[in-house]
């Protein structure tokens, strides 16, 4: 069972068995149909990861890699809020006819802020920081930017990073204020496993931790027995991630140039309806 499995199946647990419901409550997620979507949650889970023993990946059913890597560089790497420039549509229902979300996610890491050592949006800030500065407690990436939330067409679920290097290995801080459980949870870990990957190596840095705090880890109600279903799986070990060591360059990452080696994973086929 990969380490991902064993913080997955916990954490799932936890939630349906002990996690305050909002039923009866207004709530602001609606079903497609118009139905509220209620929830259990947990409040502040907190999930380690050695990246330096395995990949976090769940094998209870497949995680989608290529596609969370083609989103966390339209995010990191194009610092993009047009889903035209994404090849998935999981953003479909948030963007506007021109296909913009708005002032949200990449467009706030490409916003340029001036510093005494010159002008860097927040990733540029972020690479020149772990090659020149990589003892700094100031490493640090915010997209939840309240002067532009009413020009958002969604608020920043993981919406902050903090970066540490201790002994030349480089480790993470994802801060999540809201994680629908078993539609986003290991994509976005999987996703920031693999930016602390690209960013360690073109930074001449070893990885280390990727810690995940989430505020708010939630399960929909409609999404409870189809995870009763999934937990019934039988997890396999972690594949082996492999990364282009050629590539120096962060903004020359491509999808292609990371791949999981021998993902096994569950069958298990069914559909999470995303509640909007």
């Amino acid at each position: 069972m990969s380490r991902a499995d064993q913080l997955f199946i916990q954490n799932i647990r936890d939630i349906l068995d002990h996690g305050v419901s909002d039923e009866g409550m207004d709530v602001r997620p609606r079903w497609a149909d118009g139905t509220p979507a209620h929830t259990k949650k947990l409040f502040c889970v907190v999930n380690r990861y050695n990246l330096q023993e395995e990949f976090p990946v769940i094998t209870l059913r497949r995680t989608a890699f290529k596609s969370a890597v083609d989103e966390l560089l339209w995010i990191w790497q194009k610092k993009s809020n047009n889903i035209s420039q994404l090849k998935s549509h999981i953003w479909d229902s948030w963007a506007d006819e021109t296909g913009s979300i708005g002032k949200a996610y990449g467009y706030q890491l490409g916003v340029k802020h001036v510093y005494p050592e010159g002008e860097f949006d927040q990733v540029d800030r972020v690479l020149y920081d772990l090659k020149h500065n990589p003892q700094s407690r100031r490493i640090i990436t915010n997209i939840y930017v309240h002067a532009d939330l009413h020009e958002m067409n969604l608020y920043p679920c993981a919406y902050s990073v903090t970066f540490n290097v201790c002994n030349g290995r480089l480790n993470a801080i994802l801060n999540q204020r809201s994680n629908d459980m078993a539609v986003a949870n290991n994509w976005n870990v999987a996703q920031y496993a693999v930016l602390v990957h690209m960013l360690a190596q073109v930074s001449g840095l070893q990885v280390g931790e990727l810690v995940h705090v989430i505020a708010d880890a939630h399960v929909y109600d409609r999404h409870v027995p189809q995870l009763e279903r999934m937990l019934e799986g039988t997890p396999h070990p972690a594949p082996k991630f492999v990364i282009n060591k050629n590539v120096t360059d962060f903004y020359k990452f491509t999808v292609d140039d990371v791949a999981l080696v021998d993902y096994e994973f569950e069958p298990f086929n069914e559909k999470f309806e995303v509640a909007i």
